[in-house]
């Protein structure tokens, strides 16, 4: 059986290869490249897949300040010494996350986690293994979970380098300032322009969010 071909994943050494590759491939980004400076983007692996997802979860909608305490709690009350599992999640009712802080659709989303998990619809420990609409699409079954927190996950947890958050307001934000758009662009546009970033999107996206933290100095 032939051998799979390795999978290339956000490194310190493949971020300056995808760094220099888009640079030299889209003028007008090499510009943004240029004046953010060097690429910082890193992967998070502290903790395991499922309390990852989980943190995801309580931070929606919340300051990081009120989230941080929270999401505490819940390691606290459902890690039994360590980051909460599936397995401990299901064993404690509903009344002890409610009582972490999380709201009713907070707790009934990181039980729908931990029972997607548990019951291998989403199967965390060999997640690595598949490609991004595999996991995308598994992802997104999960009540709470949407496209955006996927993508999210591929980039910043698995280190996927070729994620492009269409939807995402920062990234579209940044390209309108790149390339000097008039209007927002829209699913399409950000799809046409993005065709040069490929392989590397998720820098690219980086670097549009990134651009946003800049004076508006030289057209921009």
């Amino acid at each position: 059986m032939p051998r799979r071909a390795a999978r290339v994943l956000l490194t310190a050494r493949t971020v300056s290869v995808g760094v220099q590759a888009l640079h030299d491939a889209d003028d007008r980004l090499a510009v943004a490249i240029e004046r953010v400076g060097p690429c910082t983007m890193r992967v998070n692996n502290d903790g395991t897949h499922f309390d990852h997802l989980a943190r995801a979860i309580v931070y929606q909608q919340l300051s990081g300040s009120a989230a941080g305490t929270i999401h505490g709690r819940f390691v606290e009350r459902c890690g039994e010494g360590g980051s909460p599992t599936p397995e401990h999640v299901l064993l404690h009712d509903e009344t002890v996350l409610r009582g972490c802080g999380l709201s009713t659709a907070k707790t009934a989303a990181i039980r729908d986690l931990a029972r997607h998990v548990v019951d291998r619809r989403l199967p965390l420990d060999i997640v690595e293994t598949l490609d991004d609409e595999a996991i995308i699409e598994a992802l997104v079954q999960v009540r709470g979970i949407g496209p955006w927190t996927a993508q999210m996950f591929l980039m910043f947890r698995l280190g996927r380098p070729d994620v492009l958050p269409v939807l995402d307001l920062g990234v579209r934000k940044g390209a309108q300032r790149i390339y000097r758009m008039r209007a927002l662009p829209e699913i399409e546009r950000l799809e046409k322009v993005a065709r040069k970033w490929r392989p590397w999107s998720s820098i690219a996206s980086w670097y549009c969010w990134r651009v946003l933290d800049l004076e508006n100095v030289g057209g921009w």
